[in-house]
């Protein structure tokens, strides 16, 4: 199945269950809002879990991009990305855990042909006060998948306050031959689904009180649920990222190197599809960071590779398939633009950095005058001392 016909899958489902399309939101959150990039399908409808009424009714489901900085680390791996997309269903005070699992297991092995024995489910098995979910425990085992009952990682939210509540995550084995072991022993189980029952607000200092109405909150990232029909090992052999990948091993480029280099460049232009731009704080730095993390590693042993090469073709069929319409020539402009402010920076700072260090092992004052006096962050201090250790 193409990413399309997923999505269309998916939305066919909830469509006949009576749920209605939620408009799909900007990577940049409204004003006021305290998280720098979306980061979950359910982020844009904080306030709807929260209890005002959506003018769209109480059942509904979407496609939301999405970016997220906590996993940037781990990409590179066969299952991480910075943007990617969220196939997300909502119960907002209607319906409960049991239909929402029973909904799911049935797109699950119905609607995409997933065989039960390849299916494992976690649980909330309880803690910080609140008992094991019973509920959802039993509602997999009545439907022959086996369950396994753990701790925090069960218990979903969405940052340090806000809703928050117990979670069943849903696991598919990718693995050669019978499945053996469990979720949190075995890496060939691949997570692909959560359903969330948002029952509570967290406050700044920690109480967690009830909301409204308990609500049910699922999403599942279309680019891992494709690389699991597709019987792959790795997201990057998708239709959205096998283009990526295809360009950036023309540079010679292999294994994590690749990835990371595919990843933050189709992340960085999703990121200015939505009107971001570099600079020095805030959005702009995280772009700007996604931007010289890859081309510090694609000029790591060949500086003299360029993005200018790319083809246009690239960042087409990534706007297109984030619903981005924006001028690709402009886009290509601009990326071009940092990579030029980039190199110069690299040209002035080496010199710098290499005669602070003559006096000793930097100091955070060091660190202070070369970002504050130069303009040059921590990590890219690092990255020049790291190149002549």
């Amino acid at each position: 199945m193409t990413p399309d016909d997923i999505t269309r899958t998916f939305l066919d489902h909830y469509h006949r269950h009576g749920h209605q399309d939620a408009p799909e939101s900007s990577l940049v959150p409204p004003p006021g809002d305290p998280v720098l990039f979306t980061t979950s399908g359910m982020h844009p409808l904080t306030p709807y879990l929260l209890g005002r009424p959506h003018p769209g009714g109480r059942r509904l489901a979407n496609v939301q991009r999405c970016l997220r900085t906590t996993d940037l680390d781990e990409v590179g791996d066969d299952t991480h990305l910075t943007v990617f997309q969220m196939l997300g269903s909502w119960s907002l005070g209607d319906y409960d855990i049991v239909t929402s699992l029973r909904w799911g297991f049935d797109l699950l092995t119905d609607g995409f042909g997933i065989p039960v024995e390849r299916l494992h489910a976690t649980v909330f098995g309880g803690g910080n006060g609140e008992g094991p979910d019973d509920t959802a425990r039993d509602t997999w085992t009545g439907l022959g998948v086996p369950v396994e009952a753990l701790g925090e990682d069960n218990w979903w939210s969405n940052g340090p306050t806000g809703p928050c509540g117990p979670d069943s995550e849903i696991f598919v084995w990718t693995g050669d031959g019978p499945p053996t072991g469990t979720p949190s022993s075995d890496a060939r189980w691949v997570e692909v689904w959560n359903h969330v029952q948002m029952r509570y607000h967290r406050h700044p200092d920690g109480r967690l009180t009830p909301l409204p109405h308990s609500s049910i909150d699922t999403g599942m990232g279309l680019e891992r649920l494709e690389m699991v029909l597709r019987g792959d090992r790795s997201v990057f052999t998708g239709d959205g990222l096998r283009q990526w990948v295809a360009a950036v091993g023309n540079w010679g480029l292999r294994d994590e190197d690749l990835r990371v280099v595919a990843d933050h460049l189709r992340s960085a232009v999703v990121v200015l599809g939505d009107g971001v731009r570099p600079g020095n704080t805030g959005r702009g730095y995280v772009l700007r960071r996604l931007l010289r993390r890859a081309l510090t590693v694609l000029w790591r042993d060949d500086p003299a590779r360029t993005l200018d090469g790319l083809p246009p073709e690239l960042y087409a069929d990534t706007l297109r398939r984030f619903r981005q319409p924006v001028d690709v020539g402009a886009l290509h402009a601009t990326l071009v633009d940092e990579e030029r402010r980039f190199r110069g920076l690299l040209r002035r700072g080496r010199p710098l950095v290499d005669r602070v260090r003559e006096r000793g092992p930097l100091t955070e004052h060091d660190y202070h005058w070369l970002h504050d006096t130069h303009g040059l962050p921590r990590d890219l201090v690092d990255g020049l001392l790291a190149e002549t250790s």
